[in-house]
């Protein structure tokens, strides 16, 4: 039975999809204008990791994901430049230019952490009539009113406006969250804005007697029901979604579609945060991408691994310490990974169905299914490792979860120079005469010149 934490009721429900075996599931994809960070990467390994506990349990996934490619402000008031064009300004490209450019580099970086592609991609751009037309389902309905700027959405026309959010409970003065400008309600959001007469943009379609551009909620909704319909299982995204894009996602989709539920199930991923508590972000050009952590000698999957150790709803403090940690850990699991393989090479074909091996493989399944407890399976297979009740076969079959590609390990012959076996002697004869303060100064200068090294029963382990 798989329990997930759903935003939309506040507690960890039991899933029961709307068919018995496919799920529909939408993930909020990149605004492609920049890099995505590590923090956005978390998020997307968090939806990953569910996706991949899903097709555990024996469900067929429809998965869509968007790439918004126009539309998407710099402030969630609507106001602003759209984040296309200030990225067009900053490196002196065309907007087109820009969205491919880090589309390609969003989806490297999906490679790299072996996070599984959607059954479906959607830009934004590619999908302009059918925002159009659900603009205007709105408007049929009476949902909608026009200023001079653009067409919004009347909140108050949506009596459950949200609730997920809680903010009927948030007495907001005008101004508070947003200059009004010409909206009625502070919570009212454009769901087509006009272009400027006196601005050039290079994205712009004529609809509604003008020319514009679609708002940022709209296009979710718009695509989402284009390939997943009315009515379907799960939608996710980071927590900074909750109070306005999947708010206003809810409101739109849920006044154009009927009385009905559009989705059934909404989770989030917390934040990645630096010093001093501030989550990494770009507008405030405080984030590390994924490149940045490659020229470090850190292995993508390391940072997947890293982040495997932290419950997805629980923030996470980021700090280049703790990712080399990560990569030891990676390491060191690998190497058991390798041992086991090689001792079990005899048996690979086999289903290990020891007692000791079916208990391990309940213990997994059911924290896995206890809202994605990764560090809780990850404890188990550590525990069962550390006392020979595992097999290789298993561990493989596990990470189809974990997703650390551990089938593909292969034993590293590596070529130490001598300056570095001449450390990792002092380093040998340091440990074995307990002088732990300078076996750490050792490892450190034998880092410095490009290796790692790991303390194992067989002793040290070099890596490069």
């Amino acid at each position: 039975m798989l329990k997930i934490y759903n935003t939309l009721t506040k507690k960890i429900d039991e899933f029961k999809p709307i068919s018995d075996k496919e799920v529909g599931l939408y993930t909020c994809g990149p605004t492609v204008y920049h890099y995505a960070h590590i923090g956005n990467l978390r998020t997307y390994i968090f939806e990953d990791i569910l996706k991949r506990v899903l097709e555990y349990n024996g469900y067929e996934i429809n998965h869509v994901m968007n790439i918004t490619d126009v539309g998407h402000l710099t402030d969630d008031g609507d106001n602003g430049e759209d984040k296309m064009e200030k990225g067009s300004q900053r490196e002196g490209k065309t907007a087109w230019e820009i969205a491919e450019f880090y589309t390609q580099a969003f989806q490297k970086n999906l490679k790299e952490l072996n996070i599984e592609s959607p059954t479906t991609w959607c830009k934004a751009t590619d999908n302009i009539p059918e925002q159009i037309a659900f603009v205007q389902t709105l408007t049929d309905k009476g949902f909608t009113y026009a200023t001079s700027d653009g067409i919004y959405f009347d909140t108050t026309k949506f009596p459950s406006y949200g609730e997920m959010a809680n903010l009927q409970n948030q007495e907001l003065e005008a101004g508070s969250r947003v200059d009004m400008g010409e909206k009625k309600n502070p919570h009212d959001f454009a769901l087509w804005k006009f272009s400027k007469p006196e601005e050039k943009r290079q994205m712009e379609w004529e609809a509604f007697g003008r020319k514009g551009f679609p708002g940022w909620h709209i296009e979710c909704s718009a695509m989402s029901s284009k390939y997943l319909g009315h009515h379907f299982d799960i939608h996710c995204g980071g927590i900074d979604h909750i109070p306005v894009h999947h708010t206003n996602e809810i409101a739109q989709s849920e006044a154009a579609f009927g009385e009905h539920p559009w989705v059934n199930y909404w989770m989030h991923g917390e934040f990645i945060v630096m010093k001093n508590d501030e989550k990494m972000s770009k507008s405030g050009d405080n984030f590390v991408i994924l490149d940045t952590l490659i020229a470090k000698n850190i292995d993508p999957l390391a940072y997947r691994f890293f982040l495997l150790q932290t419950h997805y709803r629980k923030q996470l403090n980021f700090s280049w310490k703790a990712l080399e940690a990560a990569q030891t850990g990676l390491n060191n699991l690998r190497n058991k990974v390798l041992a086991l393989k090689n001792k079990n090479i005899k048996t690979l074909k086999h289903e290990n169905t020891s007692p000791d091996v079916l208990v391990i493989k309940t213990s997994f399944l059911e924290k896995i299914n206890d809202d994605l407890d990764m560090p809780g399976a990850l404890a188990s297979i550590f525990d069962a490792l550390k006392n020979d009740e595992i097999d290789y076969e298993t561990i493989l079959q596990f990470d189809k979860i974990l997703g650390l590609e551990l089938d593909k390990i292969k034993k590293e012959n590596i070529e130490i120079p001598d300056d570095v076996q001449k450390l990792l002697d002092e380093r040998k004869k340091a440990r074995e005469e307990k002088n732990w303060s300078e076996s750490d100064r050792l490892r450190d200068e034998i880092k410095a010149l490009g290796y790692n090294v790991e303390d194992t029963s067989e002793g040290q382990q070099i890596s490069k």
